[in-house]
Parts: structure tokens; C-alpha cells; sequence
């Protein structure tokens, strides 16, 4: 069975038609100022008291007031250490079903209430560098599905139950957990099934995720009106 790298598995998630095109155009490049974005996952600590000078240099979603209040509370988390000094960083992951890229590999630190007893370690945690904004709530359904491809692969890598993964927003400086939960195993099922099953243009979704497609012109969707859609 064709492995699915994981990228496509969030476009799946979020529509199979531009997942289409983007495998036509074979353009998977990520533009320069997301790669900014996502660089700065790998600073926390350089960043948590950096001036505000500094701060206003850099492409960030919040003021630099906000953001250093967003950090402040993430070095408070109990994973920040891992996060500034994960096992591995941009390391490749490859799964039953799916592979690619995964920002970085957290081994949290768990020691036996009793040093006589031997218990398993925690088992590690994949996360998800994204360039954008965070939802309200929670993380966006394709970075969850995303997200369950990447604890998926390393649970398979190391033969293990990995029932857990991260998505930083570090362009925020926030980070959401994401379980895997029937919901989601179910949704991450479901894009990958779509993902394998293109062989041609998928049908048109012609919603608000068309308003920032790149292909929207070229896909022939047309926004309409609510009148219009009441008749």
C-alpha cells in the first residue's frame, strides 16, 4: 500500500479537490515567511525574555507584549523542557500508512515513584510545527488528522501505543494538545481513504474554505449568497 506523506493527509482532511491539484502541480513548497513562522518553534528560550525590539523584528500573530505573556505561560507547562530540548528536531517519520516530516520527537522525563520498581518510560510525543493562527478551541480538524498521521507513524517506528500529540503555533506562542480519540483516528481514517482513493478531480466543496484556496479560479467554485442558497 502507497504511503501518504502527512501533508497530504491535512488537505485531505480539508479538501480532497486541492489536495488534487497540488499533486498535479506537485507544489508542496513551503513559502519563506511560514518557514520564518515555524523557525521560531525551535527559540522558545531565546525568545521567552527577549526585548521587545527584538520581538517587533520577528513575523509574529501578537504583539510582542502578548507574546512574551503567551511564553511566560508556556514555560510553565510541564512539556516545556521538551519542547526547547526535544530528542530529535525535523526528523523523518515512516508509518504502516503515512510519512514525512515531524518537527519534533519529545521524550518526557517519568521516573518509578519507587526506584526498586520498573516501570515503562512515557512513551514519546510527536509534534506539529503550524505557521498560522490557532482556533479558538483546540487545534483545526486537518492538523488534528495531521497530527493523529504523525503519532501513528511513531507508534509504529517504535512499536509502542502513542496515544497523544502536540501542535505548536509558535508565530502565537501557544501549544494544543491533541488525543487520539475515536473522533479523530475516525477523521484521520477517512483522509487517509481519500487521500489514496484521487485518481481525479475530487467534487467541488464550493464553501468558506474556497475563499483562501490558491486554486479557487482555476477550481470554477463560486461563492453565493445566502438568499441564493435559500432560494
Amino acid at each position: 500500500m502507497t504511503l501518504v506523506p502527512f501533508s497530504d493527509l491535512a488537505r485531505a482532511a480539508y479538501c480532497p479537490r486541492q489536495l488534487y491539484y497540488v499533486r498535479r502541480d506537485d507544489e508542496r513548497s513551503v513559502p519563506p515567511k511560514a518557514r520564518d513562522r515555524i523557525d521560531l518553534a525551535f527559540r522558545y528560550d531565546e525568545l521567552v525574555d527577549a526585548p521587545e525590539r527584538v520581538l517587533r523584528q520577528l513575523p509574529l500573530h501578537r504583539s510582542p507584549a502578548a507574546y512574551r505573556r503567551n511564553l511566560d505561560r508556556l514555560r510553565e507547562r510541564e512539556a516545556y523542557d521538551s519542547l526547547v530540548d526535544p530528542a530529535s528536531e525535523r526528523g523523518f517519520l515512516s508509518g504502516k500508512d503515512c510519512h514525512g516530516t515531524v518537527h519534533k520527537v519529545l521524550e518526557p522525563s517519568g521516573e518509578p515513584d519507587d526506584p526498586d520498581e520498573t516501570e515503562p518510560s512515557p512513551p514519546p510525543i510527536p509534534t506539529l510545527v503550524s505557521s498560522g493562527e490557532p482556533p479558538e478551541n483546540g487545534v483545526w480538524e486537518p492538523q488534528a488528522v495531521r497530527a493523529v498521521g504523525l503519532a501513528k507513524a511513531l507508534a509504529w517506528e517504535r512499536e509502542r501505543e502513542i496515544e497523544r500529540a502536540l501542535v505548536e503555533y509558535p508565530a502565537v506562542g501557544v501549544v494544543r494538545e491533541v488525543r487520539l480519540t475515536l473522533r479523530k483516528k475516525a477523521a484521520y481514517r477517512e483522509a487517509l481513504r481519500a487521500a489514496r482513493s484521487i485518481d481525479g478531480p475530487p467534487p467541488r466543496v464550493d464553501d468558506d474554505r474556497c475563499n483562501v484556496c490558491d486554486y479557487a479560479a482555476e477550481c470554477g467554485t463560486r461563492r453565493r449568497s445566502l438568499r441564493s442558497l435559500l432560494g
